[in-house]
């Protein structure tokens, strides 16, 4: 069998005989040739092998079969699947939060800052001017609050099963991010990313001055990241996963072999070959094939 089918319940025991005989059938009915099935984690993670069809004619067909269900699913070549090389988004990916967000709250600007940040992820205005107008309006700020946001971040869950085991598995791992270095360093070593590219907030006599230093990472910046990197490895792209949740990710993301929307804005969500609405980030691992037991904390 050429290609794969997998499946991802929301939660361990969320993906039982019935889904997993409905994806069949979907796919037999499609015109595939569905062959073997294995558990990558028991009850919640599947790979379901087939032929004679083209995966996203495949995916389509499962997709309609499971509407509703809290699975996510996607299809592919069985070849190739792990990735040498990961390119992931930071704020609403590997962590929860978004952190200029936080900033603004504790400023005493939080809803102002956060409608500014929505807009931008939806890709509704320019991120870079977005980011110029939020940071603006925290000049004259103590810089003590960038303390106080650092002890508010929490890792998304799986993001430090994903840098892990796709780093033990020797791939090379880069956090890449429109948000400030001083956040972007912390979240990098608690998860163990190789390494990192941010904005830097500028900061003068200990206060926010509302800048950013130029050149302001951007869309086409991480895109460019992502090439750098697969450049220095020596790989092509379609060696490369990168998976992100907003408008500036979405260059990356269609450029990547594996290309991830993670919970993504509807555009994004919309615009991407492979999405994770329900899982959380180990969700990637098993997209490539990894069985929980490979897992690395």
């Amino acid at each position: 069998m050429t290609r794969v089918l997998t499946l991802i319940a929301a939660a361990a025991g969320g993906l039982g005989a019935d889904a997993i005989g409905a994806a069949r059938s979907a796919l037999s009915r499609a015109g595939a040739d569905a062959g073997e099935s294995r558990w990558l984690a028991e009850g919640q993670a599947l790979d379901l092998f087939f032929s004679n069809i083209q995966p996203e004619r495949a995916e389509a067909a499962a997709r309609d079969a499971l509407l509703g269900a809290r699975i996510d699913l996607a299809a592919q070549a069985a070849a190739g699947r792990r990735k040498a090389l990961l390119v992931a988004d930071m704020e609403s990916t590997i962590i929860a939060e978004e952190l200029l967000d936080e900033l603004g709250r504790l400023a005493g600007l939080g809803e102002r800052i956060a409608a500014i940040t929505e807009r931008a992820m939806r890709g509704e205005i320019d991120f870079v001017e977005a980011l110029r107008t939020r940071v603006g309006w925290l000049a004259g700020m103590p810089a003590s609050l960038l303390e106080e946001v650092r002890g508010r971040i929490t890792l998304t869950p799986g993001a430090r099963a994903l840098v892990q085991t796709m780093r033990r598995h020797g791939a090379g791992t880069l956090l890449v991010t429109g948000g400030f270095d001083c956040f972007a360093e912390s979240v990098a070593k608690s998860c163990g990313f190789d390494e990192i590219r941010a904005n830097h907030l500028v900061v003068e006599d200990g206060r926010l001055a509302g800048r950013v230093r130029e050149p302001v990472l951007e869309k086409g910046a991480k895109l460019a990241a992502l090439r750098e990197a697969a450049t220095r490895l020596n790989l092509p792209l379609s060696a490369a996963a990168a998976v992100g949740d907003g408008a500036n990710d979405l260059p990356m993301i269609e450029a990547a072999g594996l290309g991830v929307a993670f919970r993504g804005k509807p555009a994004v969500a919309a615009a991407a070959r492979f999405r994770l609405d329900h899982s959380d980030l180990t969700g990637l691992l098993y997209l490539q094939g990894y069985r929980k037991e490979d897992f690395r904390t």
